[in-house]
């Protein structure tokens, strides 16, 4: 099972208004090679497939589509390789923000 983080500011007392917004987000990766913007995450299996509806920034690694998705000022991601979480870490320190396993 993959761990989970979560990029936050929730733990910054000094942030009037700590929540990530979406406009924040589409600006920040917008910015930034390899992402793009979608409303829908779509997993496939092997005998099903499933669509999650949210804000969803998906970085293309590879042949692979990490999510990073954006629910109650948060983005939550889970890192399935060392690269991953260096793009992650790259993520909060841009964003300001801390990264808190959950």
């Amino acid at each position: 099972m993959n761990q989970r983080f979560r990029i936050t500011r929730s733990m910054q007392a000094d942030q009037p208004n700590p929540a990530l917004s979406l406009e924040e987000c589409r600006d920040y990766f917008a910015s930034k090679p390899g992402f793009a913007y979608s409303d829908t995450l779509t997993v496939n299996g092997p005998e099903s497939r499933m669509s999650i509806e949210g804000d969803f920034f998906m970085w293309q690694q590879g042949d692979k589509l990490i999510p990073f998705r954006l629910y109650a000022g948060d983005l939550y991601v889970a890192p399935p390789d060392e690269e991953v979480v260096n793009r992650m870490i790259a993520v909060a320190t841009d964003l300001r923000a801390d990264i808190v396993e959950g």
